[in-house]
């Protein structure tokens, strides 16, 4: 079994669920008591978001750099970074990083191309749905259409995620919303919903929808633990 290397605290609520989830999976693999060889470098939170509202990338990058080396160093062979938004510098972390960084972008869009789906809704941050890093990826590597929400709801989606849900707050009303949004969203024509934000499984899950829900960070996890157990 590989040791995975997984930057966390982008929420700390998430990351327990990245750990839980690892560990389910391969135990559900493997049986008897087995559990995942995991690392975490979990961050505070408050000093990456900081940055992030600020834009300032450039020492994100450098944060994120300085801790896949650590992780390398303790012996990681391949690196999750626990956070969709933190994929915007994935591509300039991997280029300085010596291990594989195993990307959620990636491992969706194999997931929603296997379920024969070419138009997808993307929901998640403010920085993911409106950033090219997420929606460039999946249209020029997996040529999918992406859908995102109005900028309107765009902001309310990005409100319930960090004023909500990052601690640990579910609202019937958000959860009003973000059905009302997938079904603006089907109307102009996806197929499925990207739930890429760790925390909008929270609010809604496939039963209540017509159409498929991509949890992210299970599919993240299920790439994860192939990567270690291959």
């Amino acid at each position: 079994m590989k040791l995975l290397g997984f930057i966390g605290g982008m929420n700390w609520q998430s990351t327990v669920e990245y750990y839980k989830t690892i560990n389910t999976l391969v135990n559900q693999k493997l049986g008897g008591n087995h559990s995942a060889s995991v690392i975490i470098y979990s961050v505070d939170f408050d000093e990456i978001l900081k940055l992030e509202m600020q834009n300032d990338w450039n020492l994100v990058k450098r944060k994120m750099i300085e801790i896949s080396g650590s992780l390398e160093k303790a012996g990681a062979k391949g690196l999750v970074i626990c956070s969709n938004t933190m994929h915007l510098i994935a591509e300039d972390l991997q280029k300085v990083s010596k291990i594989p960084i195993l990307n959620v972008i990636d491992a969706t869009a194999e997931e929603i191309k296997k379920n024969g789906i070419n138009s997808v809704g993307l929901l998640g941050t403010k920085f993911t749905m409106e950033g090219e890093f997420y929606r460039d990826r999946l249209e020029n590597k997996y040529q999918l259409k992406v859908l995102i929400p109005s900028k309107n709801d765009i902001e309310k989606i990005n409100n319930i995620i960090y004023n909500e849900l990052a601690y640990g707050k579910i609202n019937a009303s958000s959860k009003k919303e973000i059905k009302r949004i997938i079904e603006y969203l089907i109307l102009d024509g996806a197929e499925g919903i990207i739930l890429g934000c760790t925390e909008l499984p929270m609010l809604i899950n496939s039963n209540e929808t017509d159409i498929p829900l991509f949890d992210t960070l299970v599919i993240h996890m299920t790439a994860a633990m192939n990567f270690s157990l291959d």
